[in-house]
């Protein structure tokens, strides 16, 4: 019985965590569109988190000493990499297209553990990688010759790469013999936000922000909402709250179940940009992104395990068991979107 409310726990955590982060894109885009530059959503979004997230750093500290390459490396690129070139794709594409080439994640994945790590994958894993291609030329409708912004495009796609660095970095130290040096995973993400807002600082440079604009709204499909609103909704709950919720879930579930729970962030962002933006997919965009998600899936589930003899370097599964390049458990499942995410790494995958 103690079992069983413990994944239902688990669960309800990990849909909170995949509507928290699905929301990101949304809420980010009317102040892009108010005239913020998306450079500047981003370090506000990251800034703000990594201040709420400073006493989880305090606590944490003893990781400056034991993983500074782990916490430097994930800050570039899960925290300040993906949520940048996510925030700056979807100032020129629909916010589902965007997380949906993010998906492609999973699948440059497996291209690292082949070609990098020269092990062999599964024919699951090439069909899941054959699957999330596909359903993405759905998704652009390449046989249109790209009906989207080519850079926009290229922009996701920088997101996705950097989602690669995250699930790269999140799976050192661990195999069994390092399990009592393995880094917290929240507080990872907590030194991931301090790290990204400092370097976020010196790209962004928001001194030179128009921060009036925070004082004033931004349309939303015809609806003004206070940009302070939209702000606060980035950095508490698209930030944090996912991040927490979703590192706190994937230690209730199975991979199995916190991966096909993830894969619903895509899912979640595009209904919500739907019905907020009036961002509308036609039938094949929508068929694609399904058979993104199931390629996805497919590609996470079947990635191989590492060697027993020793741990992979790179190999990448944002989770706190030991399968080596990638992830049944997801952005949320440590160190993360956002995605790029997108931190997400949010983390995400950020993911974002």
């Amino acid at each position: 019985m103690h079992a069983s409310q413990g994944r239902s726990a688990g669960l309800g955590l990990a849909l909170a965590s995949a509507f928290a982060f699905g929301g990101s894109g949304v809420a980010a885009k009317p102040l892009i569109e108010a005239g913020l530059d998306p450079l500047h959503v981003v370090w506000l979004r990251v800034a703000g988190a990594a201040l709420v997230m400073l006493p989880v750093a305090w606590r944490h500290r003893d990781l400056l000493r034991r993983k500074p390459a782990l916490l430097v490396g994930f800050g570039l690129l899960a925290v300040a990499g993906v949520q940048a070139f996510y925030f700056a794709s979807i100032s020129r594409i629909p916010v589902g297209v965007a997380l949906l080439i993010e998906y492609l994640a999973p699948a440059l994945v497996l291209g690292w553990v082949r070609f990098v790590q020269r092990r062999p994958v599964t024919r699951a894993a090439a069909l899941g990688v054959v699957l999330a291609v596909g359903g993405l030329a759905c998704v652009v409708q390449i046989w249109s010759g790209l009906t989207f912004d080519l850079v926009g495009l290229l922009l996701a796609l920088a997101a996705a790469c950097c989602q690669v660095g995250y699930f790269v970095l999140s799976d050192q130290g661990a195999d069994e013999a390092e399990q009592a040096e393995r880094a917290d995973p929240v507080g990872v993400i907590a030194y991931g936000l301090l790290i990204g807002a400092l370097v976020l600082t010196v790209i962004a440079r928001p001194w030179g922000m128009d921060w009036s604009l925070l004082g004033g709204s931004a349309d939303m499909d015809g609806s003004d909402v206070p940009a302070w609103l939209l702000l606060g909704w980035i950095v508490l709950i698209a930030t944090v709250l996912a991040y927490v919720t979703g590192v706190i879930s994937v230690r209730r579930l199975s991979p199995q179940v916190a991966g096909v729970v993830a894969c619903l962030e895509a899912v979640i962002a595009t209904v919500l940009a739907w019905v907020l933006l009036g961002e509308h997919l036609d039938a094949p965009q929508i068929i694609g992104g399904a058979v993104v998600l199931v390629g996805a899936f497919i590609a996470q589930s079947s990635t191989p395990k590492a060697p027993a003899a020793g741990p992979v370097a790179g190999s990448g599964a944002a989770s706190s068991s030991a399968e080596a390049a990638g992830s049944t458990e997801g952005r949320e499942a440590e160190v993360s979107e956002s995605d790029g995410r997108d931190a997400g790494l949010p983390a995400g995958r950020s993911a974002p």
